[in-house]
């Protein structure tokens, strides 16, 4: 599976500051030091919808995390994958009467357009679920025959308890746990199960849907967590930097995970930093597929925004934050676009070198793009009230807010 085209970085001068960011294993702000080679993995979408503004929220905070770290000189090493054959996809294939292969490829299509509209830096590595199958037999194979998997029924199912350090991703107690597990596509009421909260593996094939060889596993599909383990174990190895994805992925997703990982090779941590973005509402609550109420990107650009208005109202809002999508807050990104353009389309302008290192500072705080908003806001205001005798300023400044923010002025 390809990904899409990468948008040129601009060159700024001097040399970024370290990324300190909140890690939900610790619930605190932890100083990144990844090495010249930066390693993040970012879970992908669920191909039967794509791509509404939570999706594109989520990515746009992991897209800032890279223009940091490429602004300290480092190479980036990320990997993302598309979940191109699960529950939500088949169930949807079926209710409109569509071969689910199509469906998944026409969304994945659109997701990718909407990535490059965005001008979201793609990854090095953009994987399906499907095609790494090959990859993903093994690894549950390996864990049945270290005692860390089990046979219910033909299904396989990984033993929490199999990893010591279960439940430190998401710090959670065992109710909440299971309450979420039944929420986001667990069984723990499964009858047979040896704890609730056991993920299923392997998929023993059920009649009308796909399944592939399993090997001695027989015939079947791969288990939602297992799938994302395999391609990060594959492209990254263990101890990457940064695992990341929106807030209701730390459980079950990125807690299944790690346990996964760290049964299979022994390790420990499968990811040294656990990173979530919260959630977009719209009209009170939050926007999901299971819900219906989305606003798609693709609508957007279709109806006449300019992709660098979504990015800025994405922006406005700290990555953490749980915020709701309005017409306002489009609104709001429109015209600050407006000033913004018309702040750099004079030849001079107040200094720039003090402004660029407002963006690094506060992108550097915990990813605050919203205080990086306010410090351009500053600086197009002097522009506009007194203008400026630096020859060039204004296309420092274009190129920066380009470089660290993803938007083309």
């Amino acid at each position: 599976m390809h990904a899409w085209p990468a948008s040129e970085v601009p060159a700024l001068p001097g040399k970024g500051r370290d990324l300190r960011i909140h890690d939900t294993a610790t619930g605190r702000l932890v100083e990144l030091a990844p090495g010249p080679v930066a390693r993040i993995y970012v879970c992908g979408i669920t191909p039967y919808d794509a791509t509404h503004i939570g999706h594109a929220a989520t990515y746009n905070a992991f897209d800032l995390v890279q223009r940091v770290w490429l602004d300290t000189k480092r190479q980036v090493h990320y990997v993302q994958n598309v979940t191109d054959v699960d529950d939500p996809l088949l169930e949807r294939a079926v209710r409109d009467g569509e071969d689910w292969v199509a469906l998944a490829e026409r969304e994945t299509t659109l997701f990718r357009e909407d990535m490059t509209a965005l001008r979201m830096l793609p990854p090095r590595h953009y994987i399906g679920a499907v095609e790494s199958i090959p990859r993903i037999v093994p690894l549950v194979e390996r864990l049945r025959d270290l005692g860390a998997a089990y046979e219910l029924d033909g299904d396989i199912y990984f033993s929490v308890e199999a990893d010591a350090h279960f439940g430190e991703v998401s710090r959670l107690d065992a109710a909440a746990m299971k309450a979420l597990s039944a929420e986001r596509g667990g069984d723990p009421e499964r009858p047979g199960k040896k704890n609730p909260l056991d993920p299923m593996l392997w998929m023993a094939a059920r009649e009308g849907e796909p399944s592939w060889d399993g090997g001695s596993l027989g015939q079947g599909r791969p288990g939602w967590h297992i799938e994302c383990v395999a391609i990060a174990l594959e492209h990254l190895g263990m101890g990457f930097d940064v695992q990341g994805g929106g807030s209701d992925l730390a459980f079950p997703h990125h807690e299944m995970g790690a346990s996964h990982a760290q049964a299979l090779t022994g390790e420990h941590p499968f990811a040294q930093t656990y990173v979530h973005a919260g959630m977009v509402a719209l009209d009170g609550e939050k926007m999901s597929k299971s819900k219906g109420n989305l606003v798609f990107v693709s609508t957007l650009r279709r109806s006449g925004v300019d992709p660098a208005a979504i990015r800025l109202a994405l922006l406005a809002h700290h990555y953490r934050a749980d915020w709701e999508w309005t017409d306002q807050v489009l609104e709001d990104a429109v015209a600050r676009l407006d000033r913004w353009r018309a702040a750099v389309s004079r030849p001079d302008g107040p200094s720039a070198e003090a402004l660029v290192d407002e963006i690094r500072s506060a992108l550097a705080d915990d990813l605050d793009s919203p205080a990086a908003l306010l410090a351009v806001d500053r600086w197009a205001e002097r522009q506009a009230d007194t203008g400026g005798d630096e020859e060039g300023a204004p296309g420092v400044v274009s190129r920066a807010v380009d470089a660290l923010l993803g938007v083309a002025l």
